[in-house]
């Protein structure tokens, strides 16, 4: 047996005692710490702060005015009389494009009810005229030709007797509404803030400069074909040189401005100056110009086609009920009512009264950013001062947390090495952590729809807390607990250890700040929102002694991140509002889970980036994480139950649109090689029809339509519009025995058929008749190409963009008049003795006025009451020329 030597011998002890001072050192540290128990405190008083501040002051709205208080207010907005109009616009009932309801009954609400106003008038000082107009005409939206024919707009423009201004402001609303819809929030609301606006400024004794056009429009939801008649083809268009673009996309609650422009920050000037209620996000404008969202706004036609600067504004809330049959006046708060018209009403003013209205060209300097606090202020700054705000915070707040390490570096006796690498493998960790707190909630995304458990928050909202936000924080927290705890630096005290944390993310910030600067960007104002409160804590901290005194330096970064954390809760929460209805009608291709927890994901890292870490100023944060896994996981459970089941009768429906099809297909020689029947669905849920399993209605031999789409022109179905075309191949059909009963005539006749003299080239002319919602199929076959028709050129002339089959989408207002129309065939072999092209034909009996036969009515009583069908009868007929 050997002994040990004296060397190694004190080697031995040597290590000892370094292992005894590293676990004294562990101990000493750990009682410098918090105990545990008070983790718990600590987040939950970030949770009483969101229920305390933010959720009263988002659900916030004024106390609505009454008529009898009219004579103790004068010149403010009335809700009570809007409440009275909405009302009666209410019992009209659906107002589909092309039905009584819409073209008579609506129009003449509005007309009598402006006459009405004319009564009140101060005559001496104002003028007011009225033009319904019913244009004709076509664009292209999306993948289809939209064209229009009598659809009706009551335009109306009070001027100022004593003013010779030739700039107009534009204020716009649509009074139609999908089939199913009274339509009393979209866009009922507005159409009657409209009408109190109107009759405050035409009663006002105080005149305005510019002229002020009321468009209430007519046909919206076909889509947005009154605008585009009205910008490209009225009388006053022309001077329209300003727009406030009124919209719903729910039923009450605030009014979001989420559009401006574009490039055009006067008009952020005059909402900062005027608005009642501020609440807007330059976010929201990025999100919805990016395509991800399945709405569209007149905004954009105005836009496009008349390069009108203005605000789109649109009150969220309740998307549940929006275009659906619980979309009536009872949804629809008188407060809500009020909160609109107080802004619309300042904002109607002030741009009447504005200058730049002259010639808003000359003040066209760009984008703005532009947001609002908590309802109570208004940011707005032009997007280059955004450019040096964000660059100018991100670099001063990288050199004060420089100073900080240096600082640290000094008191702890380390190098500026030493410092740099510790603090590098923080900030690695920190990104880790960033990419787990990402990960995690949209790993669970990924299981409950791998579950068929998606979208289980869409009724119970809160679900979201355990399901996403607390996965978010145990990945944003994780790596640096780990480390914390395996990997101690006795070097460094921990409070500077916890400090670095907390600079990490700054750094990350400053990173994305710079990065999505660079990409032309205006969201990084988050980024540059939280450095800015985390950089004036980290300077009073550095210029008073608190920076080298324990946890006290805490004290100032947690004051100083009130504001941005009710900030971000406040501007997430509103996000998710927006979100959680609509993604009950987001189809089966997105997975509606991964936004959600996206969403989740990222308002948890710009609300708590600089409080989740302070976990680690408590004794065994293990346990703290531990607890919110456990609240994950509860949560999970409830919501596999039947807590989870998505919808609920009235208050969250689902939405399942199909149609009754009667198909009849017609060969070259004139047989029938197909007639049946049966209901089209396009699905809105991401699981198609499970929900409606083990209901009352029967599905049995509902199959997809995908194997049909080699077989039929447009896959066996008369898709209605572009959304549903785009999902034709992944659609379904359900056959029925007995013939769908078309409840009104139609028809498609060729008129001619004539070779054109280049004898390579044929014309077919054509009369079509029918409902007001009719659709045409154009599919050449092999050989055959589209010389010319009659329709707008586009897809003509851009065939990468646009391909065959050809979509043309015909609607009507109050002119019925067959639509004829021509197609030019071109083959170089000069033979049209043969096949030449097939072309479909459906007509959309949208309107109730149209009656569904007793088997179609049978099968939507069916429907259970979680359910809203959205339907009407289609006749499709597909022939070959």
């Amino acid at each position: 047996m050997k002994l040990p030597s004296g060397k190694d011998s004190g080697k031995s002890k040597h290590q000892s005692d370094v292992g005894l001072i590293r676990v004294l050192s562990q101990q000493k540290e750990l009682r410098t710490r918090l105990p545990w128990y008070y983790a718990p405190s600590f987040l939950l008083l970030w949770v009483a702060l969101f229920y305390a501040i933010v959720i009263p002051l988002y659900h916030r709205l004024p106390n609505g005015i009454s008529i009898k208080e009219e004579s103790l207010r004068p010149g403010e907005f009335v809700s009570e009389r809007a409440q009275r109009w909405l009302y009666t616009y209410d019992r009209i009932g659906p107002k589909v494009v092309g039905s009584v309801a819409n073209e008579v009954t609506t129009v003449a609400f509005i007309v009598d009810e402006v006459e009405s106003i004319r009564t009140e008038m101060r005559s001496n000082l104002y003028d007011l005229e009225t033009d319904v107009q019913a244009p004709a005409g076509a664009y292209m939206h999306w993948q289809m030709v939209n064209m229009y024919q009598g659809v009706q707009n009551v335009v109306v423009k009070l001027s100022t007797k004593s003013s010779n201004s030739t700039a107009y402001l534009l204020v716009n609303s649509h009074f139609d509404s999908k089939a199913s819809s009274p339509g009393s929030g979209d866009d009922g609301t507005m159409v009657v803030v409209m009408l109190e606006v109107l009759r405050q400024m035409a009663i006002s004794e105080t005149p305005f400069e510019h002229p002020i056009v009321f468009l209430f429009n007519g046909a919206e939801e076909n889509p947005l074909e009154a605008s585009h008649g009205f910008i490209t083809q009225h009388k006053w268009a022309a001077n329209c040189k300003a727009l406030i673009n009124l919209e719903v996309a729910g039923s009450g609650g605030r009014d979001l401005l989420f559009q401006s422009g574009p490039n055009n920050p006067w008009l952020m000037k005059y909402y900062n100056q005027n608005a009642k209620h501020p609440f807007a996000t330059t976010m929201a404008e990025e999100i919805f110009q990016s395509g991800i969202l399945p709405s569209d706004t007149d905004f954009r036609i105005f836009r496009d086609y008349g390069q009108v600067p203005g605000l789109d504004i649109a009150q969220i809330s309740n998307g549940y009920v929006y275009h659906t049959k619980f979309d009536n006046f009872r949804a629809v708060p008188g407060d809500s009512l009020q909160n609109a018209g107080e802004n619309a009403l300042a904002l109607v003013r002030a741009f009447a009264n504005a200058s730049e209205m002259h010639n808003p060209e000359e003040h066209s300097e760009g984008h703005s950013v532009f947001f609002d606090f908590l309802g109570l202020f208004f940011v707005y700054y032009t997007e280059t001062t955004g450019i040096i705000l964000n660059c100018v915070i991100a670099v001063i707040s990288l050199v004060l947390v420089g100073v900080s390490l240096w600082r640290m570096a000094r008191i702890s006796e380390a190098t500026a090495g030493q410092m740099s690498i510790w603090f590098a493998i923080i900030l690695g960790l920190h990104v880790v952590g960033f990419l787990l707190s990402l990960g995690l909630p949209l790993l669970m995304g990924v299981l409950f729809d791998a579950g068929d458990r998606s979208l289980t928050y869409f009724s119970n909202n809160w679900l979201v807390i355990g399901l996403y936000i607390c996965p978010a924080m145990i990945g944003q927290v994780l790596p640096l607990s780990l480390y914390y705890t395996l990997k101690p630096n006795n070097k460094i005290s921990h409070p500077n250890h916890l400090h670095m944390s907390l600079h990490a993310h700054c750094v990350l910030l400053a990173l994305i700040a710079i990065i999505l600067t660079a990409i032309s960007l205006r969201t990084p104002y988050l980024c540059m929102l939280s450095m800015l409160f985390y950089a004036a804590a980290l300077l009073i901290n550095l210029l008073s002694t608190l920076h080298d005194r324990g946890y006290y330096w805490v004290l100032i970064v947690q004051l100083l991140q009130l504001m941005p954390f009710l900030y971000f809760c406040h501007l997430y929460y509103m996000f998710l509002v927006v979100f959680f209805p609509m993604l009950g009608r987001f189809g089966h291709s997105i997975n509606p889970d991964l936004l959600v927890a996206l969403l989740c994901a990222l308002g948890t890292f710009f609300a708590m980036g600089f409080v989740a870490p302070l976990i680690n100023m408590f004794r065994w944060p293990k346990l703290v994480l531990l607890g919110l896994g456990v609240v994950s996981f509860i949560f999970s459970m409830i919501a596999v139950s039947e807590v989870g089941f998505p919808y609920r009768a009235e208050t969250s429906v689902m939405r399942v649109h199909f149609l009754h099809v009667r198909r009849i297909f017609y060969e070259y020689d004139g047989a029938v090689s197909l007639n049946d029947s049966g209901y089209y669905f396009d699905f809105q849920d991401r699981r198609l029809y499970y929900p409606l399993e083990d209901t009352s209605v029967n599905l049995t031999g509902l199959v997809s339509t995908e194997s049909d789409c080699s077989k039929y022109l447009m896959c066996g179905v008369p898709c209605f519009n572009h959304r549903w075309c785009s999902t034709r191949s992944s659609s379904h059909w359900l056959p029925r025995d007995e013939p769908v009963a078309i409840p009104a005539a139609s028809s498609l006749q060729l008129l001619s058929k004539t070779i054109l003299e280049s004898g390579n080239a044929v014309r077919y002319e054509f009369e079509m008749s029918g409902p007001p919602h009719m659709s045409l199929y154009i599919q050449p076959l092999d050989g055959v190409t589209v010389e010319d028709w009659s329709f707008i050129r586009n897809m003509l002339d851009e065939p990468d963009k646009y391909a065959a089959p050809y979509h043309i989408f015909f609607s009507y207002g109050r002119d019925s008049t067959p639509l004829k129309f021509h197609i030019d065939f071109a083959k170089s072999s000069g033979n049209f003795d043969v096949p030449v092209f097939e072309l479909g034909y459906s007509a959309h009996f949208l309107s109730y006025e149209f009656d569904r036969d007793a088997a179609g009515l049978k099968f939507i009583k069916d429907f259970p009451e979680f359910a809203h069908p959205m339907e009407w009868p289609t006749l499709f007929v597909r022939y070959v020329f």
